[in-house]
């Protein structure tokens, strides 16, 4: 391929990336690359090739071209290449890479090898599941997985699974004084075996309430009561939102709580609990 062809073909990729065809972009920055891999722009060209691939989910192939474009661009400086192979290394896998590639952005990792379970601090994900949307804390085990903290009230979705996330973030949360960033969820990287299971409760105070969340946690299981959710609109999901002044505190009476346990032990819990003076509960069943 001619120089003068070359940049023709760079100029269609550019006019494919901007409609968001992103398949015919990546092929043919490739088609560019197979010729000039080691030209001064190529850190450029590899990277967006990759980039494409991420944006249609082949992570096999964002994998493959990732690694060249980290290969040429500068290590410890944030640079995105770094990022972008990091997640795709993640998602396949391929832990001595994404390790390296953690390091290349300038994230320190863990001593050892094999898999990234660190301690990352919390964050929060947007689940995205058949146009269900909902935002979990997590736990975060490396720079783009995480432990789910909560327990969904979305279908499907389970306490204790991990997903990996995406970097840009698409929101803010703050709690205890605490800013915790929203990311949005690529995929489930692993499933939960704990079923989610709905209830009916009464008590007479909210520290009855507290009493049964905290009993379930001590397990290592989950209890979310309806009052811990909260509902907004997608314009304020995505902006900054302050926990501490948007909580609805726990409260008494009557309400719906989403457990995560094994139904067996979720009974003995509930039974335990409903000792005390006026707390009482119904209807326990397996949700979604």
């Amino acid at each position: 391929m001619e120089k003068s062809e070359a940049k023709q073909v760079l100029e269609r990729a550019r006019e494919m990336w901007d409609a968001q065809e992103w398949l015919r972009s990546a092929e043919l920055y490739e088609q560019v690359l197979a010729h000039y891999p080691d030209e001064d722009l190529s850190a450029i060209w590899w990277y967006d090739a990759a980039l494409a691939h991420k944006f249609l989910r082949n992570w096999a192939k964002a994998h493959e071209l990732g690694r060249e474009a980290a290969a040429r661009s500068p290590r410890g400086e944030q640079d995105p290449a770094f990022w972008n192979l990091g997640v795709a290394a993640t998602i396949q896998r391929d832990w001595a890479t994404a390790r390296d590639a953690w390091e290349g952005f300038g994230i320190p990792m863990p001593e050892g090898e094999g898999e990234i379970n660190g301690a990352f601090g919390p964050a929060c994900v947007r689940l995205d599941t058949g146009g269900e949307r909902e935002v979990v804390w997590i736990q975060r085990l490396c720079p783009t997985r995480g432990r789910v903290m909560n327990v969904p009230a979305t279908k499907g979705r389970r306490f204790g699974e991990i997903v990996v996330h995406d970097g840009e973030p698409t929101g803010e949360r703050r709690y205890n004084g605490q800013s915790v960033a929203v990311f949005d969820e690529l995929l489930l990287f692993e499933s939960s075996s704990l079923p989610t299971l709905h209830v009916t409760v009464s008590a007479p105070d909210a520290s009855d309430i507290d009493a049964l969340v905290t009993s379930f946690f001590a397990q290592d299981f989950g209890a979310e009561p309806a009052s811990s959710f909260h509902t907004l609109c997608a314009c304020c999901s995505e902006g900054r939102v302050d926990w501490d002044e948007a909580n609805v505190p726990t409260h008494g009476g009557s309400q719906s709580v989403w457990l995560a346990a094994p139904e067996a032990e979720a009974r003995q819990l509930l039974e335990t609990w409903a000792t005390g003076d006026g707390r009482g509960w119904n209807g326990l069943e397996l949700f979604g």
